[in-house]
């Protein structure tokens, strides 16, 4: 299975089309991989289930994790992502529609990178999805990847 430079965790379909779209410029579409449920993250990550194989040495530059998700929520699924040695630096940017403090709160208490909001606006959501990815993907210099499994 191919490197992703970008994990989107998001269940609306509607959404992935939007971000997708959005980041094209930045990044190919081959590039992202797409997971809709929060416990599918894991077995992306940790390459388990229709991932087994995937090289998890090969890990994404970049997480964007909607909260509301079925079965486990987008705040769970951080709190494990920095439970693990292996993804506790993985750069996580919080996508959510929610502006609620104690949405924002919690995110940067359990370690999102960043906080950002899904604005109705479209033009802008698309610029802000562009500077996100392009900040992250293009600037932002990674922790080295760690030798061990």
């Amino acid at each position: 299975m191919a490197a992703h430079a970008l994990l989107l965790v998001e269940d609306s379909p509607d959404d992935v089309s939007l971000i997708v779209s959005a980041i094209s410029s930045v990044i190919p579409g081959d590039q992202i991989a797409v997971i809709r449920t929060g416990d599918e993250v894991f077995d992306y990550l940790f390459g388990r289930g229709k991932y087994l194989g995937r090289d998890i040495r090969q890990q994404p530059r970049l997480v964007l994790l909607d909260l509301n998700l079925p079965n486990i929520s987008g705040l769970d699924v951080l709190r494990r992502l920095r439970a693990e040695p292996r993804t506790r630096c993985l750069p996580v940017v919080v996508l959510s529609a929610s502006s609620e403090h104690r949405h924002v709160r919690a995110a940067a208490q359990i370690g999102a990178n960043s906080y950002v909001r899904k604005s109705h606006d479209f033009t802008r959501f698309h610029d802000t999805l562009q500077l996100l990815s392009r900040y992250w993907l293009e600037f932002n210099v990674p922790p080295p990847v760690s030798e061990t499994p």
